[in-house]
């Protein structure tokens, strides 16, 4: 049974061409990308400790070796982070005792404090499952008509997965999908495996579990959104990491005077009120 870790150094190895590198082009190959014997001289490892590595048979790495093997594939900078943090989980470092809890569906009276400071403004309090937990009257007013927020229980997510109208909501459906997926990797606990693999996933289907697999780092640029009335908006994002909690809370300001003009005239058509969603 495969790992994380060996996962993701199986996709990057595959979305290499070997001529990026400075490889030699070594003819008709079984499957696309960068050769296991490529990858494991590059690293300084044996092909057979590579394949282990890949398959999940060894979950131990050495720090130096998983350091190599970033060199050896050219990761940037977040593209390490998530390849050393894989090693951990995978490791067993997030063991039983030290694993952290599920992600908390409460938010602290100052998170709800800071929210209503930041009215009429668009801020949003998520978890890393992608539960809306609190939002200001201003993210309610951009996400109008969308779907988002029309259940007692909103999840993200999950409505990027499953509801239809996710795919002409954000402009940029594919890199969304590939952000909120990745974030299910960012807090890792029994219960969350349980969430995505038994209720998500089966509903979600494969393109779901295509993206989980791969691990694709995203890059997190302006959040471009097709408003049902106000057309497009174009927003950037601030995100503050409540690490305690497992959430963050994030803030969008209009990319650009259109938006800034088109979000006002969503605030004065709602006049609605911070919501803390239990």
């Amino acid at each position: 049974m495969g790992t994380p870790l060996g996962d993701f150094i199986r996709a990057k190895r595959d979305s290499i061409q070997p001529e990026s590198l400075g490889l030699p082009d070594r003819g008709r190959r079984r499957s696309p990308g960068l050769r296991r014997l490529d990858l494991a001289a590059r690293a300084g490892i044996s092909v057979e400790y590579l394949t282990r590595i890949e398959q999940g048979r060894d979950r131990n790495p050495s720090i130096a070796v998983v350091n190599a093997l970033a060199d050896a594939l050219s990761l940037d900078p977040a593209e390490r982070n998530h390849l050393r943090y894989l090693a951990k989980i995978t490791g067993g470092e997030c063991s039983a005792h030290s694993r952290p809890a599920p992600p908390s569906r409460d938010v602290r009276p100052t998170v709800l404090e800071t929210l209503r400071l930041l009215e009429p403004g668009i801020a949003v309090v998520t978890n890393r499952l992608g539960d809306i937990l609190a939002h200001s009257s201003g993210y309610a007013s951009v996400t109008s008509g969308s779907g988002l927020l029309d259940s007692d229980s909103p999840n993200l997510t999950r409505y990027l997965f499953t509801d239809p109208r996710a795919r002409s909501f954000f402009a940029d459906w594919d890199d969304i999908a590939d952000e909120q997926v990745f974030d299910l990797w960012l807090a890792p606990s029994v219960e969350n495996s349980e969430w995505f693999s038994t209720e998500l996933a089966p509903l979600a289907g494969p393109d779901f579990t295509r993206r989980l697999n791969r691990h694709t780092v995203p890059g997190r640029g302006d959040l471009r959104l097709k408003h049902p009335t106000a057309g497009e908006l174009r927003l950037r994002r601030e995100t503050l990491e409540l690490s305690a909690d497992n959430q963050q809370l994030v803030v969008f300001l209009p990319a650009d005077e259109a938006t800034a003009q088109a979000v006002e005239q969503l605030r004065q058509r709602s006049h609605g009120r911070l919501r803390a969603i239990s």
